[in-house]
C-alpha cells in the first residue's frame, strides 16, 4: 500500500504535465482534400502534387447535373479538411449533401471570380436565365481562374508548403496558355462557316466565344440535363441543324443517347462522343483535363474540316 500510495502521485503528475503539452498540428500529408468532378479533381491534385490525394465524389463518366449522392459520400464530405467544387451552379446536391453531413471543411467554388454566360434568349423557362452557364472548363483561360483560386486556397490551409504550390501553380498556369494556342491553331483547320456546335445540352458557350464557333442549340435546351426537350424543342434543333448545314453533333457518355440518336436519324448528322463533364479511365483519351481539350478538339476538327 506504502508503494502505491507513493506512485500515484507520480503517475498524475506525468498525466497532468502529458494533458499540457502542445499537440503538433497535423501533418499535409493528413490533409482530406474532397473535389466534385473528376475534372475540377485533376486541376486540384496538379496544383497540389505531392502534398496530398484529392478524392472525388462523381465517379467517372456520371453527369454533374444529375448525381444523387451515397451515404459514403456524406461521409466522404464529413471528413473533408477542405471540398473543391466547380460552383456556378452546376452541383445542385453539393449544399444540401454538406448540411446533411455536417461538414465542417472549407468550400472553394474553383469558377468563383469568371464571368458567366447568360442563358440565351427562350431559355429563360429552364431556370438557366438565373445562374449562368456552369460549363466554364471548357475555355482553359477559364481554367487560369481556377488555378489561381485552387492555389490561394491551399496555401492559406496549408502554408508550410506554398512554394510548392506556387510553383505547381506556375508550371500548370504555362501548359494552360500552351493548349489554348495549340486550341487556335487547330480550329483554324475548320472552315468558319463550318464552326456551328450542337451538342446534348448547351455546353459549349465559352468555347464558342473563345474560339470563334456557334453554339446554334442542344437537344437538351439549357444548361442542365435534367429536363426533357418537349416535340417542339426537338423539331427546332432539327430544323437548325438542317438550316445551318450542321456536320456533327457532339454528345457524351455521360447522356442518355437515345434522343442525339433519333435527331441524328432525322436529319442525317453524325454523332460525334467527346468528354463533357467527366474524365474518361487512367489511360484512357482523357485521363486528365489537359488530355480531355486535346481528345475533344480533334475530334471536333476531324469532323468539322473539309
Amino acid at each position: 500500500m506504502r508503494r502505491c500510495s507513493i506512485l500515484l502521485p507520480v503517475l498524475l503528475l506525468l498525466v497532468l504535465l502529458t494533458a499540457c503539452q502542445p499537440r503538433a498540428a497535423a501533418p499535409t500529408g493528413e490533409l482530406k482534400v474532397v473535389a466534385t468532378t473528376s475534372i475540377v479533381a485533376d486541376v486540384v491534385q496538379q496544383i497540389g502534387g505531392d502534398s496530398f490525394s484529392v478524392t472525388t465524389l462523381l465517379p467517372l463518366g456520371s453527369d454533374p447535373h444529375s448525381f444523387q449522392p451515397s451515404p459514403r459520400d456524406m461521409a466522404m464530405v464529413a471528413d473533408a479538411s477542405i471540398i473543391f467544387a466547380n460552383g456556378a451552379g452546376l452541383e445542385e446536391f453539393l449544399q444540401p449533401l454538406i448540411e446533411n453531413a455536417g461538414a465542417q471543411g472549407r468550400v472553394i467554388e474553383v469558377s468563383d471570380g469568371i464571368q458567366l454566360l447568360e442563358a440565351p434568349a427562350g431559355e429563360a423557362d429552364s431556370g438557366d436565365a438565373d445562374s449562368g452557364d456552369p460549363h466554364t472548363w471548357v475555355d482553359p483561360n477559364n481554367v487560369l481562374v481556377w488555378v489561381d483560386n485552387i492555389r490561394a486556397a491551399l496555401v492559406e490551409l496549408d502554408p508550410a508548403h506554398a512554394a510548392i504550390y506556387q510553383a505547381n501553380a506556375e508550371r500548370y498556369t504555362a501548359s494552360l496558355q500552351e493548349l489554348d494556342a495549340w486550341v487556335v491553331e487547330q480550329v483554324a483547320a475548320i472552315p468558319p462557316e463550318n464552326r456551328s456546335l450542337v451538342t446534348d445540352h448547351l455546353v459549349y458557350g465559352y468555347f464558342a466565344a473563345r474560339y470563334g464557333f456557334e453554339q446554334i442549340g442542344a437537344i437538351i435546351p439549357g444548361f442542365s440535363t435534367i429536363s426533357s426537350p418537349s416535340a417542339q424543342d426537338l423539331a427546332q434543333i432539327e430544323e437548325a441543324i438542317q438550316s445551318h448545314h450542321v456536320l456533327a453533333i457532339f454528345v457524351s457518355d455521360a447522356i442518355n443517347p437515345t434522343l442525339a440518336q433519333r435527331v441524328s436519324d432525322d436529319t442525317g448528322v453524325q454523332l460525334v462522343r467527346l468528354y463533357h463533364g467527366s474524365l474518361s479511365e487512367p489511360g484512357g483519351p482523357a485521363a486528365t483535363y489537359l488530355d480531355l481539350i486535346h481528345y475533344n478538339v480533334n475530334a471536333m476538327v476531324a469532323a468539322l474540316k473539309p
